[in-house]
């Protein structure tokens, strides 16, 4: 397993890269109708890529831009870039996130925004930091008290079963809540649900990426982390992080998939 000072000291390299380019000119393309990626998001797997394979030997990288096929037993999933969108028109809520897995299991996680100077990183049995800071979840106990935070599938331009979930989940649950933001990172919603800015989080259709430090993130300051039956989280399920006080609160609320 690799030194965090290593891993924390990689992402803060691939943030400058970020930051060229979220101050200056890029060119932006379109993977989907209203799915983005450019050339930085590249740019940053290109550099991270054999820099973390280095430093966790045995691992196979599982990067947004690059990867297919399976997912490998013991993993580190990439992403360059979450929250392309918001990068594209300088919106400060993006980050470079990677994540380390091993047979299912979270090991270790960075999650690093460098337009706001926010360095995330938690390691299993060892807690969650933020910007060397131990974290921990929100103390909320009621869902009425609690800012949660969501997202929109980028499927949502189809209308089908998942755009339906997020509206209708959202009609169901909102009036429950102090109220509900929509920041466009799955990786920033995590990580300030472990550093208790958010009491809660859900998302339907997210891949691993977008995922895979957030989580362990959210454990480690005290969290839970299912998917939308209460059941173990598997990549491909919607998505509950919540400080564990309100979860099954939110469960109840927010309905079933069907």
């Amino acid at each position: 397993m690799g030194d965090e000072r290593t891993l924390i000291a990689l992402l803060q390299e691939a943030g400058e890269i970020l930051k060229e380019g979220y101050f200056g000119q890029k060119r932006v393309y379109k993977k989907g109708s209203v799915d983005l990626v450019t050339e930085y998001d590249k740019k940053i797997e290109e550099f991270l890529k054999p820099r973390v394979a280095e430093l966790f030997e045995g691992f196979e990288v599982v990067a947004e831009e690059s990867f297919e096929g399976e997912i490998p037993p013991k993993a580190i999933f990439i992403d360059p870039i979450d929250g392309t969108t918001n990068f594209v028109h300088q919106i400060a809520y993006t980050c470079i996130s990677v994540g380390v897995w091993e047979d299912g299991r979270p090991l270790e996680g960075a999650i690093y925004n460098p337009i706001l100077d926010e360095l995330f990183w938690a390691r299993r049995g060892e807690g969650a930091y933020l910007n060397g800071q131990r974290i921990e979840v929100a103390p909320t106990k009621e869902l009425i008290d609690a800012l949660l935070a969501t997202g929109f599938p980028y499927t949502k331009t189809q209308k089908g079963k998942d755009f339906r979930f997020v509206i209708e989940s959202m009609e169901r649950l909102l009036p429950h809540t102090r109220d509900i933001r929509r920041l466009g990172s799955a990786a920033v919603d995590l990580s300030y649900v472990a550093c208790g800015r958010f009491a809660g989080f859900y998302e339907v259709n997210l891949k691993p990426w977008d995922v895979a430090a957030g989580i362990l993130m959210v454990e480690e300051a005290g969290g839970m982390v299912t998917n939308h039956l209460g059941k173990p989280y598997r990549f491909g399920d919607i998505i509950v992080a919540t400080n564990g006080h309100i979860h099954h609160q939110l469960l109840k609320h927010l309905g079933s998939w069907d």
